[in-house]
């Protein structure tokens, strides 16, 4: 017959383990959020500083996307303050919020009407190379459509200083073509209209053959890029002499993929 004395050991145990985990959740530190933000022209690297917390969510304040890294770094296409946002979960189980303002710069874009908004497209020079390929401005885009073997480019003339480096970067986006190509080109000589274009080779590129272009992107050409002379290199560019350089961006191929391929937000600034 089961008495009560012997159900004592089962009882002192639970028991303990319930004393045993409220003693341990009753050690568990407070958790404190912040972070510090550390500008570079549009670029920014977040420190975070919280404390005994997980599960972080990065609002930065754009609309895009929010980040879950715990020491996130952050590119805006435009200059301006910008109210960032950090919640976080702490292992007490309570919910953190923190907000700051950032402001960020742009640095002189030796580019001009980059952005290719309607008072931009002046700035450009369309170069029709052969049939097949369009290009057009719309919505703040350049946009090239359609293919058949036949390629266009849009290009401008710039200054630079020999021996500076640059970074150059242009976003680019398209949902994935065939057999096709985007370059950019540095070159000493002027595009002349219906002809080809190769002058200083090709820097920055997209290119199906080599691996990249085929399925959907949407990004930076300097960090996309899969072909050209710079690739790899986070942008980096240098010019062996100073003056005129025309820049110029041409694409082409068999199939631009549905809606084309789109050119916005293009840069070139000396980098310290």
């Amino acid at each position: 017959m089961k008495t009560l004395y012997s159900k004592l050991p089962i009882l002192v145990m639970l028991a303990m383990v319930i004393l045993s985990g409220c003693e341990k959740d009753d050690k568990i530190p407070p958790s404190t959020i912040g972070f510090t933000a550390t500008a570079t022209n549009l670029s920014v690297d977040f420190t975070n500083e919280s404390t005994n917390t997980r599960y972080f969510s990065w609002d930065f304040g754009d609309g895009s996307d929010p980040s879950t890294d715990i020491n996130p770094s952050h590119f805006y296409e435009d200059e301006g303050t910008y109210t960032v946002t950090l919640t976080a979960t702490g292992r007490d189980g309570k919910v953190n919020t923190q907000a700051a303002q950032v402001t960020v710069t742009a640095p002189e874009n030796f580019v001009k009407g980059g952005k290719m908004e309607a008072a931009d497209i002046s700035n450009w020079t369309v170069l029709k190379i052969s049939d097949g390929v369009d290009i057009t401005f719309e919505n703040g885009k350049a946009i090239a459509r359609g293919g058949n073997w036949g390629h266009a480019a849009i290009y401008q003339a710039i200054q630079v200083e020999a021996n500076q480096k640059y970074t150059f970067s242009a976003l680019v986006a398209g949902s994935g073509a065939t057999e096709t190509w985007l370059e950019t080109y540095f070159g000493a000589l002027p595009p002349v209209q219906n002809s080809d274009y190769s002058s200083g080779g090709n820097q920055f590129g997209l290119s199906t053959w080599d691996g990249c272009g085929s399925t959907p992107f949407n990004g930076n050409l300097a960090t996309l890029a899969c072909a050209g002379a710079q690739k790899g290199k986070d942008g980096e560019i240098t010019f062996s002499q100073s003056g005129t350089v025309y820049l110029l961006i041409k694409t082409g191929g068999n199939n631009l993929g549905a809606g084309g391929i789109s050119i916005d937000n293009i840069s070139l600034v000396k980098k310290d």
